[in-house]
């Protein structure tokens, strides 16, 4: 008998080592980089196909499409760098000072931040922004610089970055291990909703001939 409650107790501890780092892994630490990273895959795709929608439904030449598309990919990977090596690097400002304050209250005169790793890494979040962010405003680009026909073109550029957003969706949800059609979807219908809007405003300005 002691000796079956041996083996079952080293089988529940084989069994504990090889599912304890999975099970115990903490994805809110995949958050630093994927929120930086996604965030720049979408705004790029969104941004730049928005873009080119707008200027679209004024403007049937497809030279005048392409570099409003590229000024707008340049112009937003800049923006997306600065803005998120800023916003980051006040966030670890914060949390350096934070930590310090309770090393003081616990009475630790050792004010050296032993877990470095465990800080939000600001150049990570803007490198990882401005190169999501070229990525995505690249497919808009693509599909639209091959395309003669006005038409075709809008529709292409409008289902590429749809199956474009299905994907990012996917990956966020994928590594982050959140609920896949929601991602999807919530991703998808917000892309659907700038391009219209975009669109839509730019046509009806466009032909009130301000």
């Amino acid at each position: 008998m002691a000796a079956q409650n041996a083996i079952c107790i080293s089988v529940s501890e084989v069994k504990t080592e090889q599912h304890g780092p999975e099970d115990e892994f903490d994805y809110s630490q995949r958050g630093q980089w994927l929120r930086a990273a996604v965030l720049g895959a979408s705004d790029g795709l969104v941004s730049v196909a928005s873009l080119m929608m707008g200027i679209g439904a004024v403007k049937h030449d497809v030279r005048a499409m392409i570099l409003t598309g590229f000024a707008g990919l340049v112009a937003g990977a800049c923006s997306m760098a600065i803005g998120e090596f800023v916003s980051v690097y006040s966030q670890r400002d914060v949390e350096v000072a934070q930590m310090k304050r309770d090393n003081r209250t616990a009475g630790n005169n050792n004010e050296e931040i032993s877990e470095k790793e465990a800080l939000p890494n600001p150049i990570q979040a803007a490198a990882a922004s401005a190169i999501a962010f070229i990525l995505g405003a690249m497919v808009p680009l693509l599909a639209a610089a091959f395309i003669v026909d006005h038409t075709v073109r809008l529709g292409v550029v409008v289902a590429t970055v749809s199956l474009a957003l299905v994907v990012f969706g996917w990956i966020g949800a994928l590594f982050g291990r959140t609920p896949v059609v929601k991602s999807c979807f919530r991703i998808l219908v917000g892309g659907w909703m700038a391009m219209a809007v975009t669109f839509g405003l730019t046509k009806w300005i466009g032909s009130t001939g301000l």
